[in-house]
């Protein structure tokens, strides 16, 4: 059973015996609480609110006996200045926290980025046209960034769209006092640099038997992975999390749970004869049932098949194949195949076999015609009367 996780942050001021304050986060709600003795019994109260800087400030104050611990300081009070520190502190606690793990470190990092490249003491509402356009700039010539080398259109995309994130969020989420923590986004319209020639490989049928026909090689697990990924145009991440509860073997179906797709999706899709074949070599060599993994790890076959495994075993097959290297050509190729493959169904069938949300990604990023190194061969769908022609 997953955990939440916790906020094991505290801060104390004061002295042992005399004066001793404590603030930490209540890891039910997560507002923090001051905790403090007197006549010997240990008290406990909420501040009503998130902002840690703010907290420590308070706990301060109730040491030196400025002031009691009032949860909402004073009514009037002014409101703190917003920094850039303190909203992705805030946005860190109520939204990056809610995200996936690799989400939440990929915010993590972007978010020290920017707070080293405009300021930590910045505020938000200042940031302009030209603070916006000197990002670009640098981070493409590699000038910004953990890696120090230059990076695509693609990386500074994603870069500013979770910084948009966090200001479109900022300016319609208020704090205790009912203020909004911006009045708008300073940087809203601004257009976001594009991949004019984004590399987007589709996997074609050649590769695709050259792979398979090693693929036993390589491990059961590489095996079933590859079939599945081939036969139901899903993302790699949704495949590897597939719990043997998902399968129904008896209404030939399986079921993409929402916390595993990316769109947050879930549906059945119909299994192919080639997944249930690639499923009863799972199931044989990997005997466990209920909602234990279909792709077990092989340390703990309790837990998934982790991602860094599924991509070594690839590179591994790309050499037994005989496949020379090229760059974009992994997983998410056979996504792009099967939308290829079957572009001539419509729109909304293709969509639901696939786990896509929106018909435009599909057309966008996906489909691609079919060109003279693919090979035609037949996929036949259950569910439909007649077998659609594959690229």
């Amino acid at each position: 059973m997953a955990r939440t996780k916790r906020d094991r942050r505290s801060y104390s001021a004061g002295e042992w015996g005399r004066n001793r304050v404590r603030v930490f986060a209540d890891p039910k709600t997560g507002f923090l609480q001051i905790e403090w003795r007197e006549n010997g019994r240990r008290l406990t109260r909420s501040l009503k609110h998130r902002d840690w800087a703010r907290a420590k400030r308070q706990a301060d104050e109730f040491a030196a006996g400025f002031a009691g611990p009032e949860p909402n300081g004073r009514k009037n009070a002014d409101p703190e200045p917003l920094t850039l520190e303190r909203l992705f502190d805030i946005y860190g606690e109520e939204v990056t926290a809610t995200k996936a793990k690799r989400t939440r470190a990929r915010d993590r990092v972007a978010m020290g980025m920017f707070l080293k490249f405009f300021g930590r003491s910045r505020k938000p509402e200042t940031l302009s046209r030209r603070d916006w356009d000197r990002f670009i700039r640098e981070r493409r010539a590699g000038k910004v960034g953990p890696s120090g080398r230059p990076v695509s259109n693609r990386m500074i995309e994603c870069d500013l769209t979770l910084l948009m994130a966090v200001l479109n969020w900022a300016a319609r989420s208020r704090d205790e006092e009912g203020r909004l923590l911006l009045d708008r986004n300073p940087l809203k319209g601004l257009r976001k640099p594009r991949e004019k020639n984004p590399t987007r490989v589709v996997l074609t049928e050649n590769e695709y038997q050259a792979l398979l026909g090693v693929s036993r090689q390589v491990g059961w697990r590489f095996h079933v992975a590859l079939v599945l990924a081939h036969e139901t145009g899903h993302r790699i991440g949704a495949i590897r999390k597939l719990r043997w509860s998902d399968i129904s073997f008896e209404d030939r179906t399986i079921r993409w749970r929402a916390e595993h797709e990316k769109t947050g999706y879930e549906h059945r899709t119909p299994a192919t004869d080639e997944v249930l074949a690639a499923l009863d070599e799972a199931r044989s060599r990997n005997p466990a049932r209920g909602d234990a993994p279909v792709l077990p790890s092989t340390q703990d076959p309790s837990l998934c098949v982790r991602p860094w495994m599924l991509g070594e075993r690839w590179r591994k097959a790309e050499r037994l194949a005989g496949l020379e290297p090229k760059r974009g050509r992994g997983w998410h190729a056979l996504r792009r195949k099967f939308a290829s493959d079957l572009m001539d169904l419509p729109l909304k069938v293709l969509c639901e076999l696939g786990g896509w949300k929106e018909a435009s990604t599909v057309l966008r990023c996906y489909q691609q015609t079919a060109s003279d190194s693919y090979l035609f061969a037949p996929v036949v769908l259950i569910g439909f009367s007649e077998p659609v022609p594959a690229v």
